[in-house]
């Protein structure tokens, strides 16, 4: 595998890494707010990502990049709270809440930030290795 080759893997990693952890900002900032219906209630969003496996017959080396498919929304039931003296609610006296598990998304957030620091550390380590081969040739 070429020295560039791990350069655009860990890039891609990062990317991926930091579309996740503003998507976990996204939801975290968004788990307190209310709604008047179900429909216009914050929906947790998650990435969808794929890892791209080279062509290993056009070439010796395997390499594979993070691809982003795209964010989708939750599907689960957002929380039903009766409040009827809230503002927001509706004529039967529910307000709708986000279905946001801070935990979770908490959990979410060190995976993400220690993925991206691995990738940084790959980055680092490359480069170091590429210097000092470079250095051995002076």
């Amino acid at each position: 595998m070429s020295s560039m080759n791990i350069f655009n893997i860990a890039g891609s990693g990062m990317n991926a890494q930091s579309l996740r952890l503003n998507l976990v900002a996204s939801n975290i900032s968004n788990a307190n707010s209310v709604s008047n219906s179900v429909d216009g209630v914050y929906k947790s969003r998650q990435p969808v990502f794929a890892a791209e496996l080279k062509s290993i017959m056009d070439k010796n080396d395997a390499a594979s990049r993070v691809n982003v498919l795209g964010v989708v929304e939750s599907q689960a039931e957002p929380v039903m709270e009766y409040a009827p003296n809230h503002p927001m609610a509706d004529q039967a006296g529910y307000i709708y809440k986000p279905n946001v598990n801070t935990v979770e998304e908490m959990a979410n957030m060190m995976s993400a930030s220690r993925s991206y620091q691995n990738n940084v550390e790959v980055l680092n380590t490359t480069k170091e290795l590429m210097l000092q081969t470079l250095r051995m040739g002076q």
